[in-house]
């Protein structure tokens, strides 16, 4: 088939088909010449202009970088902000829940010690008024009584009563609370 071709080709424009075949391998030659001549320059000019290039580049990156850091900081401080507004809202709610677990204990301890019997605070600072009224009176008595022989052992004597009736009352108060408790139990 290539013969018929060639045989057609040489027969249509007078001139033999290897004479076609060698000029169009030299226009092809001639053209691949080129092309690569061209690929060659662009080549160099790129070479020569990578520096610029090259420096544009970096110019560009540290402006982007410094976008960017600026941007970050920024939202860190926002993020910051938020984080100890939540660390100072919930620091508050733990104190309100502390104080009413502390209010709890103190009722509930209280509350105990008043079933086991054991005298408050109050009742200790009642027991000392008493006490001190006590003697006081005992010393304006020693003072207006006319036999003076032992002053100091009936001042102990006194202070003794004192403190058995005060000691008293504060046990038959527990034991009346104790009643209660089991009346009511």
């Amino acid at each position: 088939m290539v013969k018929k071709v060639q045989k057609s080709t040489a027969d249509k424009s007078g001139t033999p088909a290897g004479l076609l075949d060698s000029q169009l391998a030299h226009s092809v030659k001639e053209s691949a010449q080129q092309i690569w001549l061209a690929g060659m320059g662009a080549f160099a000019k790129a070479q020569e202009g990578r520096n610029k290039v090259f420096e544009a580049l970096i110019k560009e990156g540290t402006s982007l970088q410094r976008k960017t850091q600026s941007a970050a900081e920024e939202r860190i401080g926002e993020v910051t902000g938020r984080m100890s507004a939540m660390a100072g809202d919930v620091t508050a709610k733990a104190g309100q829940h502390w104080d009413k677990l502390e209010s709890i204990f103190e009722q509930r301890t209280a509350k105990a010690m008043n079933k086991l019997g054991v005298p408050t605070a109050k009742d200790v600072d009642a027991l000392i008024k008493r006490v001190d009224e006590l003697a006081a009176a005992v010393a304006r008595l020693s003072k207006s009584s006319p036999a003076k022989a032992a002053p100091k052992a009936r001042a102990k004597a006194a202070a003794k009563t004192a403190a058995k009736t005060s000691a008293k009352a504060v046990a038959k108060k527990a034991a009346t609370r104790t009643m209660a408790r089991k009346r009511a139990g």
